[in-house]
C-alpha cells in the first residue's frame, strides 16, 4: 500500500509518496448507495463512470433484481427482465449461483469496492416463480432460508422492487417475515416502494410501519417525490419521516441530484401484465385484445407499473435500446416518435417493447427541483446515483452525480454547506453499512480516500452528453492505491467485496 502525504509547511513528511494538495479537500471517498453495476464492474475493469467520481464503494443488488442468489432457470429470467439496467450479460461468464460466490468473484478484483443487498424479487423468481399469487408456507420458509443464507454469506441487507415483477406481487405479510430474517443479522431493508406517484405518501409509511413491525432498519431508495400530483409535497415526506425517528425508528434514504428517473420502458406496464415473466408479457403484448387493456391502464387509469398515474408520452424518453435497428428512437420522446410516424404512442412504445424484447431504457422527466432540493437536505440523507450505465444516452446521474452535489448544489446554490455534502456521502453511508473502518479520514481506517478541488469539481456529464467525466477530482485512491492519478483512471483494480460485519 502506498502511503499518501499530504504537504504542510508545519511539518516534513516522509513517505514514499508526497502530493503538493495545495487549495484540494481531502475527503473519505464517495460511498454509492443506489448503484447499478452489478455487471459493469466486471465486464469493465476501467470502471471510470464510477471511480472517476471519487466513488470507492458501491451498494449492488438494488430494486430486487439482480444475479444472486439463483439457480439455472432463475438465472436467465432475471437476465431478460433486467436486460434494460445492465445489458444482455453476453459477455459475462456466470459462474455463480449464491451470493458468497458472486461476492467471491468480485474479490477476484475490481475498480472499486462493492456491497451486495439480497434482491428480494429474486428471491421470489427463484422459491415461487413469477405468478402473481401469495407464497406458499413452504414457499415462505424458503424465502426466508435464502435470505438468512445471503445474509451469513455477506450481504448487507434486503432490496425490493415493489413496482417491478415478481418482487411486486409479494404482501406486507411476506416483506414483514423477510425484513425479520435481516434484521436478525443486524442489515437493514432497502426497499423501491409500491408508488412514487399518485400514492407515493402512503407507499412510504407503509414501509415505515411494515420495518417497525420487523424491527429492521430501512434504507428508502432513490426517495424522491414525483409526478404532477406531488409538485411542493416534500415537506410532508419529510414531516412523516421525522415523527418515525422521533419514535425510535432507524431510517435513512438516499437521492440523486437531478430531477428526471429512469428505468425500463416494460417496467411501466400493469403487475398483471408481468404475471409468468419476460415471454408471457411478450405474448400478452402480441395479442390484441390483452395489449389494449394495457394501453387502457397506461393511458387512462394508470398503470401500478407507473405509479398510478396516467402515463405522459412526451416525458417518456428513449435513452438505450438492445437492438440496434432501432437507435433512431433513442433521444427522442415516445410522443415525439410517434408524431414522426403519424401513430399513436401507444403504437410506438408497443413496436419498442416488442421489437426490442422489453431491453428499452427510459428516462421519465416527471420530478420536481423543490422536492430535490427539500430531500437533499435532510439529516438521514445520503447519495446514490441509481446510474443505469446501459444505453445510447443514459441518465448523466450514472457519471455524474457525485461532482454534481459538490459543485452545483453546494458551491453554485449553497444548499448544503461543503462539511454536510462530504459528510451526506461517506460518513452516512458507512454507518447505515456499519462499517467500522470506512467513511473517515482517521488514522487506522481504510485509505479510501478523495482529493478534490472544491473550487472546479463539477459533473461534466450532461442530458446531451451523458458520458463525460467529471473534473477536479484528480486524485482517487481505494485501499491506498490510486485508481484517479492526475485526474487519469490508471490500471489499478483495488476493489473488492465488503461483506457484512458480524
Amino acid at each position: 500500500m502506498e502511503e499518501l502525504v499530504i504537504r504542510d509547511a508545519r511539518d516534513s513528511p516522509k513517505a514514499r509518496r508526497e502530493l503538493d494538495a495545495e487549495g484540494l479537500v481531502l475527503s473519505p471517498g464517495f460511498i454509492d448507495m443506489h448503484a447499478h453495476s452489478d455487471l459493469a464492474l466486471l465486464r469493465d475493469p476501467d470502471h471510470s463512470a464510477k471511480a472517476a467520481q471519487g466513488v470507492t464503494l458501491e451498494v449492488l443488488g438494488q430494486d430486487g433484481l439482480s444475479y444472486a442468489p439463483v439457480d439455472d432457470r432463475t438465472l436467465e429470467e432475471v437476465r431478460r427482465a433486467v436486460t434494460g439496467w445492465n445489458g444482455p450479460g453476453d459477455d459475462v461468464d456466470f459462474t455463480w449461483r449464491s451470493v458468497g460466490e458472486y461476492l467471491d468473484r468480485l474479490d477476484e478484483g475490481i475498480a472499486v469496492n462493492a456491497a451486495y443487498l439480497i434482491p428480494q424479487g429474486t428471491v421470489r423468481a427463484l422459491a415461487v416463480g413469477w405468478e402473481d399469487r401469495e407464497a406458499t408456507p413452504g414457499e415462505l420458509d424458503r424465502m426466508r432460508h435464502l435470505v438468512a443464507e445471503g445474509m451469513e454469506q455477506g450481504a448487507v441487507g434486503m432490496s425490493s422492487g415493489l413496482t417491478y415483477t415478481p418482487g411486486m406481487y409479494a404482501k406486507d405479510a411476506e416483506l414483514t417475515a423477510l425484513c425479520r430474517v435481516v434484521a436478525s443479522y443486524g442489515g437493514y431493508y432497502c426497499p423501491h416502494h409500491r408508488s412514487y406517484g399518485a400514492g407515493a405518501l402512503q407507499a412510504y409509511e407503509e414501509m415505515v410501519a411494515l420495518t417497525r413491525e420487523a424491527g429492521c432498519a430501512l434504507h428508502l431508495a432513490h426517495a424522491t417525490m414525483n409526478f404532477g400530483v406531488n409538485k411542493g409535497r416534500a415537506p410532508e415526506l419529510l414531516s412523516l419521516l421525522d415523527d418515525a425517528l422521533a419514535a425510535g425508528a432507524d431510517i435513512s434514504l438516499d437521492t440523486y441530484p437531478y430531477t428526471p428517473g429512469s428505468t425500463t420502458l416494460a417496467a411501466l406496464l400493469p403487475s398483471w401484465a408481468g404475471a409468468g415473466g419476460p415471454d408471457a408479457v411478450l405474448e400478452r403484448l402480441t395479442r390484441e385484445e390483452s395489449a389494449e387493456r394495457v394501453r387502457h391502464d397506461l393511458e387512462v387509469v394508470g398503470a401500478d407499473g407507473c405509479h398510478g398515474v396516467p402515463v405522459e408520452w412526451d416525458t417518456v424518453e428513449i435513452s438505450g435500446v438492445t437492438n440496434p435497428a432501432l437507435g433512431d428512437f433513442v433521444g427522442r420522446s415516445v410522443q415525439e416518435s410517434a408524431d414522426l410516424r403519424g401513430e399513436a404512442p401507444w403504437s410506438t412504445a408497443r413496436r419498442l417493447l416488442l421489437e426490442d424484447r422489453l431491453g428499452s431504457t427510459i428516462l421519465q422527466h416527471v420530478g420536481h427541483e423543490e422536492n430535490v432540493r427539500a430531500i437533499m437536505r435532510h439529516p438521514v440523507h445520503t447519495g446514490g446515483s441509481d446510474g443505469i450505465l446501459q444505453g445510447g444516452k443514459p441518465h448523466p446521474r450514472a457519471y455524474g452525480t457525485f461532482p454534481r452535489y459538490l459543485g452545483h448544489y453546494v458551491r453554485e446554490l449553497g444548499v448544503l454547506s461543503l462539511e454536510e455534502c462530504v459528510a451526506h456521502l461517506t460518513a452516512r453511508p458507512a454507518a447505515r453499512l456499519r462499517l467500522p473502518d470506512r467513511g473517515l479520514v482517521r488514522e487506522g481506517f481504510r485509505a479510501d480516500l478523495v482529493l478534490f478541488d472544491p473550487a472546479t469539481v463539477a459533473a461534466g456529464s450532461s442530458f446531451e452528453n451523458p458520458r463525460v467525466l467529471p473534473t477536479g477530482i484528480p486524485y482517487v485512491l481505494v485501499d491506498g492505491r490510486f485508481v484517479i492519478e492526475d485526474g487519469r483512471r490508471t490500471d489499478v483494480l483495488a476493489g473488492r467485496a465488503v461483506r457484512r460485519t458480524p
